[in-house]
């Protein structure tokens, strides 16, 4: 029975993170559930779930809580709010679904704890990869990513010799505007931005499907999780979503991991993990997949991908000023105060403004963070 913390249980992962939980009640109980300001949500969570503790960061969502929960469980409130769930006594496993930086600090104090991550918040690497990854290794514990493509790429390296490895290869759907011209993104609306053509995600994430961002992303987090140099992590667009990632290894042949386009199988695989748990309803059907198709990104239309190499070989703090600067950008256009081409706009000025510095500690990360943000805020006049 793993004891799981579930930072982020109201977003798209988290809920589906319960999914699998109610899936296997013999494996897994909930011990705490952290949220930002969702009282009815998390409340109904709570009595589902019997969790020892539960926390908002809004603490006045937080106090209005308390009076939806047994007085058994604990309520915390306040920015550090994850961080007690994620340190809970109770947990030994912590589920980082959170979208954001915000889920670094969480993250980092649970891994000093000893708890296993289950991790989903790609933030937390890009951003402070130099700090978690030997923090991992330093606490011995297990760091599994729920991503469905780092999760097909540890499942076909599992077991393999890591020098036999050629290259990583992700997949990409090219989200909702593959094969449009700048000139076709010149008036793109929020609406149209949503519109994934094969995956259910969270806002935010699924406008960084549609920059290319959330790939970018993903390559810095490929270099860190299987410590790999960036050169050897390509990309290629697979609009299908049925392969979620490749290995190809020196003597060329190349491994890929298949599946149906559903969360909760990378979420079921990262928890259960030794183990491979029966599962009977996502099943991905042959017949009903007429091709399998592959093309090249395209990096000068789609910016954010080649901003994201940039960002990495630069190294120290420039990730982490990249993905600020996205964050920022990415909250504008959701509220409608910046067009969808401010988004790459907006993070190039601010990586070219923002020098970098090697990072030694949370801090740095932290101080570069919200530098990138006072300087993106300004270039889109916030």
């Amino acid at each position: 029975m793993k004891r799981l913390s579930i930072i982020g249980s109201a977003g798209s992962i988290g809920t589906q993170s319960l999914d699998v939980v109610r899936q296997f009640p013999d494996k897994f109980k909930v011990a705490g559930l952290a949220s930002l300001n969702e009282v009815e949500l998390v409340a109904k969570q709570a009595a589902e779930f019997k969790p020892a503790a539960v926390a908002l960061a809004d603490p006045a969502a937080a106090e209005k809580l308390r009076s939806f929960v047994p007085h058994s469980v604990k309520v915390f409130g306040g920015p550090d709010a994850a961080s007690r769930i994620a340190t809970l006594p109770e947990a030994d496993t912590v589920v980082t679904a959170v979208v954001g930086a915000v889920g670094i600090g969480p993250t980092l104090e649970a891994i000093k704890m000893g708890k296993d991550i289950a991790l989903a918040n790609k933030e937390t690497l890009v951003a402070a990869g130099a700090l978690v990854m030997p923090a991992v290794r330093k606490a011995k514990v297990r760091l599994m990513p729920i991503d469905s493509e780092h999760s097909a790429l540890f499942q076909c390296l599992n077991g393999e010799k890591r020098a036999e490895v050629r290259r990583l290869i992700l997949t990409c759907s090219g989200g909702p505007f593959r094969g449009k011209t700048l000139d076709d993104l010149t008036h793109i609306t929020v609406k149209q931005a949503l519109g994934h053509p094969t995956w259910n995600m969270g806002a935010k994430i699924t406008i960084d499907s549609s920059t290319l961002m959330n790939k970018g992303l993903e390559v810095i987090e490929a270099m860190w999780l299987y410590d790999v140099p960036v050169d050897q992590v390509d990309v290629v667009v697979h609009p299908q979503s049925i392969i979620h990632s490749m290995v190809e290894f020196v003597d060329g042949n190349v491994m890929a991991q298949l599946g149906c386009h559903d969360m909760r199988l990378p979420i079921q695989y990262a928890l259960g993990f030794p183990d491979r748990l029966a599962n009977d309803r996502l099943r991905l059907s042959f017949e009903e997949v007429t091709k399998l198709t592959f093309e090249k990104p395209d990096k000068e239309t789609f910016h954010c991908l080649q901003l994201a190499y940039d960002a990495a070989h630069a190294g120290g703090t420039q990730p982490a000023v990249m993905n600020a600067a996205n964050e920022v950008a990415v909250g504008a256009f959701l509220q409608k105060k910046a067009a969808f081409l401010d988004i790459p706009k907006t993070i190039e000025k601010v990586m070219r403004q923002c020098g970098v510095s090697p990072i030694k500690d949370l801090e740095t990360v932290l101080a570069a963070d919200a530098e990138a943000r006072v300087k993106a805020r300004e270039f889109l006049k916030l």
